[in-house]
């Protein structure tokens, strides 16, 4: 559950108009700037809008970087619970920052006999920040430890999760991961920046997409290669498609495995590349959960628009 206290307890609720419905249409409001590390800020600074679907009128206005963080890890801990190994017990991280912290979360909730982690990260302070939380959230590990290289972070992994911020249109400053480095059968959860071979991609990798009509449409706004501008892998599938290397076939939707459509494997010890590119309409579907559970529970300001609404 969302927990709703602490500095992400601002919660602003509207008159209930909804006669008792939790059906919402929403926005996620999304102000990003690196320079806030600098002010004492996240990177993101974010707030969630929700609507009643049918009227339109606002129901809650509600900081989201919890929120947001908590969604942003539970869509690659959905991979992992379908592709990871039940006897899972090694993970590296590539970027010990807010992702992979709610990543590795999701990640302990469905495969708990996780023993090890492995973390590379740039600076000592988002290194030390993740193994202050490891130890206090998960004492069960049995080896943590840190690695100067991608390399040492993914071998004998059976879970990699690769989240560094990277700077766009060189893809070669991309994190890169050779294929040689990785355990038969690992998941590679990525929701942000990461290189493979395309050989590896090609012919013996496995892409699964968390929605691919996500990737479709980026590919169809952005200026060709769109894997400089977005640098998810899935997304350089795409542009393997647009030159004619790939086919759409060679990629999986998550749904689709979901639905039963195709199945969880599609053979023994399978390398799953698999993307996230992340959807404002699962902020919204959490977000309805929380203001639910907070109008249950009493917690947030209520807000009147209107005695009679003037222009009716």
């Amino acid at each position: 559950n969302m927990p709703l206290d602490g500095p992400d307890r601002r919660f602003m609720a509207m008159p209930a108009y909804l006669g008792g419905k939790f059906d919402m249409a929403g926005m996620k409001w999304y102000g990003s700037n690196a320079e806030n590390r600098k002010k004492g800020l996240p990177r993101s600074i974010l707030m969630l809008i929700l609507n009643d679907k049918d009227t339109g009128a606002p129901v809650a206005y509600m900081s989201a970087n919890v929120l947001s963080a908590y969604r942003t890890g539970a869509v690659p801990g959905v991979g992992v619970k379908y592709f990871a190994r039940e006897d899972s017990k090694a993970v590296g991280i590539i970027g010990p920052g807010v992702m992979s912290r709610t990543a590795f979360a999701a990640t302990m909730a469905v495969r708990p006999g996780i023993e090890t982690v492995k973390i590379k990260g740039r600076s000592s302070k988002s290194i030390n920040s993740f193994i202050k939380y490891l130890n206090e959230e998960y004492p069960q590990l049995k080896d943590i430890h840190v690695v100067d290289t991608e390399e040492e972070a993914v071998r004998g992994c059976d879970i990699v999760h690769i989240a560094t911020s990277s700077a766009t249109t060189d893809i070669y400053e991309y994190p890169y991961i050779k294929e040689e480095w990785i355990k038969k059968g690992a998941v590679l959860c990525c929701p942000a920046a990461a290189r493979f071979d395309d050989d590896f991609i090609l012919n013996r990798a496995r892409t699964v997409t968390d929605n691919i009509k996500l990737y479709e449409a980026w590919e169809e706004e952005m200026d060709f290669p769109a894997y400089a501008t977005i640098p998810i892998p899935a997304v350089h599938c795409m542009d393997l498609i647009a030159e004619k290397k790939m086919s759409r076939d060679n990629i999986d939707d998550l749904g689709d495995i979901l639905m039963k459509k195709i199945p969880v494997h599609r053979k023994k010890d399978e390398i799953v590349i698999y993307s996230v590119g992340g959807m404002p309409v699962e902020d919204i579907a959490w977000g309805t959960i929380v203001y639910k559970n907070a109008v249950e529970r009493g917690i947030g300001t209520k807000l009147n628009l209107w005695d009679v609404p003037n222009m009716a």
